[in-house]
């Protein structure tokens, strides 16, 4: 799913302090260097979090931190360093009581210059026909991904769908990187049992009508 950086231009709550103030270059910098990786941060939050609208959430206040902790940034991988926000946030969501981050979030956080790049991002969406035809399929997939335990569906969603290295894995969520690939395997054969009966039905279906 393609995320909309637009919507991080209209937060829903409004902040109850001060904006820092923001240094332009820095602020060019997180530009170039975090915001490619938004649609890594809500796949990852998606099917963690199993909601898109908690998802949002997830990823507006990972990039916040993101944000204000950007000076400890000393290199490597942006999107595995962000992507480790994304899970951190993640798990502390999904550990409260509520069950929903409590946002404090202005527009002006991210700095007027980030806010009005992340706003002018184009979000290219398929046609009416397109997202027809693409529905049945992407949904069913989806749900079989979300069917898998977390720390395999985990391993899945960043390898195959991220397309991160095994090191990459390995830095986003803290475990060797043999364990990644273990992981990867098993959450692999676990999509492929919830994938494959469907697929045989259908199969089986289009011979009988033959």
């Amino acid at each position: 799913m393609k995320f909309s950086p637009s919507r991080f231009a209209q937060p829903r709550l409004a902040a109850s302090n001060a904006a820092p103030s923001v240094d332009a270059r820095q602020a060019e910098r997180f530009r170039a260097i975090v915001l490619p990786h938004l649609d890594g941060a809500y796949n990852l939050a998606r099917y963690l979090t199993r909601d898109p609208l908690l998802s949002e959430d997830v990823v507006q206040d990972s990039v916040l931190r993101a944000f204000r902790s950007f000076d400890q940034f000393r290199g490597g991988s942006a999107k595995a360093w962000l992507l480790t926000i994304v899970r951190n946030c993640a798990r502390t969501t999904q550990s409260g009581a509520a069950g929903r981050l409590s946002l404090v979030m202005h527009e002006s956080s991210l700095g007027t210059d980030v806010a009005a790049q992340m706003a002018a991002q184009a979000d290219p969406a398929p046609t009416p026909e397109e997202a027809a035809q693409r529905q049945a399929e992407v949904g069913r997939v989806r749900a079989a991904i979300e069917a898998i335990p977390e720390p395999f569906r985990e391993a899945v969603v960043l390898r195959d769908l991220e397309d991160m290295s095994y090191a990459e894995i390995a830095q986003t969520t803290g475990v060797p990187v043999g364990t990644v690939m273990s992981r990867l395997s098993r959450g692999r054969a676990l999509l492929a049992a919830e994938l494959l009966p469907a697929k045989n039905a259908g199969d089986e279906a289009s011979r009988s009508v033959k």
